[in-house]
C-alpha cells in the first residue's frame, strides 16, 4: 500500500465518547485520540434521557479536531445497543433519546407476553429477553405515550440517527438492528409479524443495510459550517460489541470472546443463529456480526458494578482510584459472598454497595462491611458469572474452547482477567483495549478495499496492539470450582 489511509472512528459508551483517528500504512493501524467527551444522561420529569443534541455537538467538535490533526478519508460511528430516536414526517427529531436504564420498560415484558408467547418471541427474533430491548421500549410508548408514537414516522437507532444527522440519509445498519428484538435472525430483516403482534407501526422501520455499507457523504451544510471536504460515512457495525468481535486477534474459527466494559458480552461467533429450545431456556442472544455472521452471547452486567459503586463512594467523599479498589479487594478474604451481576436491582444508578449488602442479607450470606469486601464480591461474582455463561455456550454448541479472548476496557483489569482464567480453567488473552475502535476502523478499511476480509483485519490488529495472557493457577482453579457450586445456589435463589 503506497499511500496511508486515515479514517475517523466515533466510539460512544454509556459514560463517555471519543473521536479516534486510525492511520493504516498497509501493515499496522496506529490510533490517536483527537477528542474525548463525557456522556451524561439527564433526568427530567421522571424520565432518563440521553443528551442527543449535545452528543452531536461533540461529534462536530471531533470532526474539526480530526481535520486539524491531518484530516480523514471516511467516518464510522458505533454506540451501545437498543436505544433510538423518533423522527416526524419532516425528518425532525421529536425528543432526545431515552436511556435504556429508564424505568419506562418496567412490566413491559409481561405486557408483551400477553400479545405473543415469550418463547415464540425468542424464536422469531433470537434475542435474549431483556426489558431494555427496543421492542419493549416501543411497547411502553404504545401503552403510555401513544400521541408521541402517532407523530413518529421513522425510528433510527442511535448510531443510525447520528449517521442521518451527518448525511441526511435514513438507513439502519444490521448489527444495531439485531439488538432490537424485532429482526428475523434468518432473513436479517425486520420481523414484520412480530411488529404486528406487538401492535407497533410498520412505518417506523426502514431499510436495513449490511455492516460496511456507505450511507452517504457529509452534508453540504456540515461541510460549509465546519470547513470540511466531502467524505463518505460508513455504516460500521453500529453496535460497539460487534466491532469489538471483528477485532478479536485470533485466527481460530471457534473462539470465545468477552467484550468487557460497562457491560460484558460473553459469546462465540457462529455462521448461523441458534434459536433452539435450549437456547431459549439458557436465555442466550443472537446478534448480527460483520459479514452476516451471528454472535451467540450472554449479556452480563459488567464493570458497571465497579463503576457505579465507585461513584457512590465518591458521593460519600471517598475518592478511590480503580487501582485502589483492586488493592483493597486483594487484601480482603476470598469467597465470603456473591451476587448475581444481572439481578435487576443492580441495574439502575444509585447506591450499589447498599444494594449488594441487601442482596447478600436476603440470600443468607455474609454481608460485606468494607469497600474491599464489596469490590472482592463484585470481581468474584463477575468471574463466576463468566463461568456460568461459558458452561452454557459449551453446552449449546457442543464445542470446547481452550482460550477466552477478553477485549475492551476490561483488559486493563488484571485481577478480573486472572480470576476469569481461574474460574473458567482456561487461558485468557487480554487485548486489545481499544477493540471497538480497531473494529470500527477495520470495517471502514474493508469498505474501502484496503483490507480484504475480517481474517486479514484480525491479523493486522494483532500486529497493531499488545495482547497479554493469563494462565489458570491450579490452586485457585480448585478454589473457584468450590465457589462456583455456592454461586449457582445463590443465583437460583434470586
Amino acid at each position: 500500500m503506497s499511500v496511508e489511509k486515515r479514517v475517523l472512528a466515533f466510539d460512544f459508551g454509556a459514560s463517555s465518547g471519543r473521536a479516534m483517528l486510525g492511520v493504516f500504512d498497509g501493515e499496522k493501524i496506529e490510533l490517536s485520540e483527537v477528542h474525548r467527551f463525557s456522556n451524561d444522561p439527564v433526568s427530567l420529569g421522571g424520565t432518563l434521557y440521553w443528551d442527543t443534541l449535545r452528543l452531536f455537538y461533540e461529534i462536530k467538535q471531533g470532526l474539526v479536531k480530526a481535520k486539524l490533526a491531518g484530516g480523514f478519508d471516511s467516518i464510522g460511528i458505533n454506540t451501545w445497543g437498543v436505544d433510538f430516536g423518533l423522527l416526524d414526517s419532516n425528518g425532525v427529531l421529536l425528543e432526545s433519546g431515552v436511556n435504556y436504564r429508564d424505568k419506562r420498560t418496567s412490566e413491559m415484558v409481561d405486557k408483551a407476553a400477553e400479545l405473543i408467547p415469550l418463547s415464540k418471541l425468542y424464536k422469531e427474533t433470537g434475542n435474549q429477553i431483556m426489558e431494555i430491548n427496543t421492542a419493549f421500549q416501543l411497547l411502553s410508548l404504545k401503552e403510555n405515550r401513544q400521541p408521541l408514537l402517532e407523530r413518529a414516522e421513522t425510528m433510527l437507532l442511535t448510531p443510525d440517527l447520528f449517521n442521518y444527522f451527518l448525511t441526511g440519509e435514513m438507513k439502519t445498519e444490521y448489527s444495531i438492528a439485531s439488538t432490537t428484538q424485532l429482526v428475523n435472525p434468518e432473513t436479517k430483516d425486520w420481523n414484520r409479524d412480530v411488529i404486528d403482534a406487538l401492535g407497533l407501526p410498520q412505518r417506523l422501520f426502514g431499510e436495513i443495510v449490511p455492516s460496511g455499507t456507505k450511507i452517504g457523504e457529509l452534508s453540504d451544510d456540515l461541510c460549509e459550517e465546519l470547513g470540511l471536504k466531502k467524505v463518505p460515512v460508513i455504516a460500521v457495525c453500529g453496535h460497539d460489541t460487534q466491532n469489538a468481535v471483528a477485532a478479536v486477534p485470533t485466527q481460530e474459527k471457534d473462539f470465545i470472546f468477552v467484550s468487557c466494559g460497562t457491560w460484558s458480552l460473553f459469546g462465540t461467533e457462529t455462521d448461523k443463529p441458534i434459536v433452539s429450545d435450549k437456547a431459549y431456556e439458557l436465555n442466550l442472544t443472537n446478534e448480527g456480526g460483520y459479514g452476516g455472521t451471528t454472535n451467540v452471547l450472554k449479556n452480563i452486567i459488567g464493570l458497571w458494578l465497579i463503576q457505579e459503586s465507585r461513584r457512590q463512594w465518591q458521593r460519600e467523599g471517598k475518592d478511590y482510584s480503580f487501582a485502589d479498589l483492586e488493592k483493597l479487594a486483594l487484601e480482603s478474604e476470598p469467597f465470603k459472598c456473591f451476587v448475581d451481576p444481572d439481578y435487576p436491582a443492580l441495574t439502575p444508578p444509585g447506591n450499589l454497595p447498599k444494594r449488594i449488602q441487601e442482596f447478600c442479607e436476603e440470600t443468607g450470606q455474609y454481608v460485606p462491611q468494607t469497600v474491599g469486601e464489596t469490590v472482592r464480591c463484585i470481581y468474584e461474582s463477575l468471574s463466576l458469572k463468566y463461568r456460568y455463561a461459558f458452561d452454557q455456550i459449551r453446552e449449546l454448541t457442543g464445542k470446547d474452547y481452550k482460550v477466552i479472548n477478553i477485549v475492551g476496557g476490561g483488559t486493563k483489569d488484571g485481577l478480573l482477567c486472572q480470576m476469569t482464567a481461574n474460574s473458567c480453567d482456561a487461558c485468557v488473552t487480554a487485548g486489545p483495549v481499544e477493540a471497538t475502535v480497531f473494529g470500527n476502523i477495520a470495517v471502514q478499511l474493508m469498505a474501502d478495499g484496503c483490507i480484504t476480509d475480517v481474517k486479514e483485519a484480525r491479523e493486522i490488529i494483532a500486529k497493531s496492539d499488545n495482547v497479554k495472557s493469563y494462565e489458570p493457577e491450579e490452586k485457585e482453579v480448585k478454589a473457584f470450582e468450590k465457589a462456583y457450586s455456592e454461586f449457582k445456589k445463590i443465583i437460583k435463589i434470586k
